[in-house]
């Protein structure tokens, strides 16, 4: 799922009784990181000054937050593998699915993964999104392509396609200032497809290890895949939690 982007300006915004520090996420529109927090109205001061928007912040203010009745929308971890200490085998970017399925580039547009992403994210996944399929295109999976949200596109990234050219997989990997970052990993449900997601991680594991000294991702608290990325070394360094100000 989609991670924050790197953090803009500081804004200080101060209360009768709170006073906060944010930092609007670059490339996400109505969307912010809380830095820190004194008095007991934060989310009063957060509705009253940056109502609508999304707030990002760590595990201590999310807390503060939630007590307050504030609406949880995102719990997640942040990962990741030092691809110094701990390079991947070079044997991995040879990995190729069994016939008719192939691996291609990520030169699609963002309509041709669709379908696959929300198989990949059905009703009860942690990350199940209800946004209509406009919405999955032109906020979510087009500014990750196009490289607005995250950074540019890797070519890492890759998509897998079955006999008559459908997208049943996929991998987004983006440039975010100097860290590869998996930014999506995605595959349809039926049994067919199992382990495509595990094999398009480690081809672009390998694929990033001789540009970058590491590589991250987000996972979202709760979810299984978080199981894979542990076994493929990431390891976890952040935790944070988002809310939705009403």
């Amino acid at each position: 799922m989609l991670h924050e982007s790197g953090t803009g300006e500081v804004v200080a915004l101060t209360g009768r009784t709170t006073t906060l520090r944010y930092a609007p996420l670059a490339g996400a529109p109505r969307m912010a990181r809380l830095i820190a927090a004194e008095g007991p109205d934060v989310l009063e001061l957060l509705h009253q000054r940056l109502p609508g928007w999304n707030v990002v912040t760590d595990l201590t203010h999310g807390q503060q937050l939630l007590r307050a009745g504030a609406r949880l929308r995102r719990h997640a971890h942040t990962m990741h593998r030092d691809l110094r200490c701990d390079p991947p085998p070079q044997d991995w970017a040879a990995l190729r699915p069994p016939p008719p399925l192939r691996v291609t580039t990520c030169e699609r547009p963002a309509e041709a993964l669709l379908q696959a992403w929300r198989e990949a994210y059905p009703p009860g996944h942690p990350d199940h999104v209800t946004a209509d399929d406009r919405t999955l295109r032109t906020e979510l999976l087009q500014p990750l392509l196009s490289g607005r949200v995250l950074g540019p596109l890797l070519e890492a990234s890759a998509l897998v396609a079955d006999g008559a050219g459908t997208v049943v997989a996929g991998l987004i990997a983006n440039d975010r200032a100097g860290t590869a970052w998996i930014s999506d990993v995605f595959r349809r449900r039926a049994p067919a497809y199992t382990g495509l997601g595990g094999l398009l991680l480690r081809r672009a594991l390998s694929g990033v290890a001789g540009d970058f000294a590491r590589v991250g991702l987000a996972v979202t608290v709760g979810n299984p895949a978080q199981r894979l990325y542990r076994k493929l070394g990431f390891e976890i360094t952040e935790t944070t939690m988002t809310f939705a100000v009403p």
